[in-house]
């Protein structure tokens, strides 16, 4: 953990911050708009979010983007979707340079245009050099799949020879999986008012806590994350210790 300031006080800020971006329609239909008007929008609350990590002395910001599950959204959408995908890569690349962002790309890119998948392959290439904040969008991105792609890694490697089927563990997989190179999720948020997980980072989940905020993606911005930060700061981590156990420790 990085002991960092959050609105003046000395507090633990979450090496890894995972975020599900929910209530763009929602946010748009309250304002009688088109559903990419509330995807439009939320890409201010993206920029907040990276402006506030960075302050902040988050290492990795993860989005949860696009989910295996959205391709069964209005075709209408899911189009719109992909343009405003494209079209921030194309657009932003320069910024995440220029403020030190490296970005990530994870899930199954093949289902994606070879335009889009080009332009993925561009940007990450283009940041690579980031050492601020690695920014992790995960698009066409599933936990279930995550953890199926490892596993199938590993069995070919038994196939293979390579390795002993009686030699696979929780390391094994865990390192296999799209977030192998980087720590695991201390918090995730969820706008929206929705509270579960979506199939987003399953296995890597397992001791990361949670806050939920009712705010839709678009009116998340520096103030809302800052007091998820705060909430965060106040919890106590045992990982399956005794509280008596953690004091006795720091």
């Amino acid at each position: 953990m990085n002991n960092k300031s959050i609105t003046g006080a000395q507090a633990v800020v979450p090496r890894h911050l995972a975020i599900i971006m929910d209530g763009n329609n929602r946010w748009a239909r309250k304002r009688f708009l088109p559903g990419v008007a509330g995807h439009k929008a939320g890409v201010d609350a993206v920029k907040a979010m990276i402006e506030v990590c960075i302050e902040e002395g988050v290492e990795v910001l993860t989005l949860f983007a696009f989910s295996s599950e959205n391709w069964r959204r209005p075709e209408d959408e899911v189009g719109a979707l992909m343009e405003l995908f494209l079209g921030a890569l194309r657009r932003e690349v320069r910024k995440l340079q220029e403020n030190g962002v490296r970005l990530q790309i994870i899930g199954d890119r093949s289902r994606f245009a070879p335009e889009l998948q080009q332009a993925m392959l561009q940007a990450e290439e283009h940041t690579a050099g980031g050492g601020r904040l690695t920014l992790v969008v995960a698009a066409n991105y599933g936990g279930q799949w995550d953890i199926a792609q490892a596993a199938r890694q590993l069995a070919a490697e038994v196939a293979s020879g390579a390795r002993a089927a009686a030699s696979i563990n929780e390391q094994a997989i865990e390192a296999r999986l799209s977030t192998a190179n980087l720590p695991l999720p201390d918090l995730c948020i969820r706008t929206g008012g929705e509270k579960r997980v979506s199939n987003f980072l399953l296995w890597q989940f397992a001791y990361s806590e949670f806050y939920f905020s009712d705010l839709f993606w678009p009116d998340f911005k520096q103030e809302a994350l800052r007091a998820a930060l705060a909430d965060f700061a106040c919890r106590q981590r045992r990982f399956g210790k005794t509280s008596e156990q953690i004091a006795a420790e720091s």
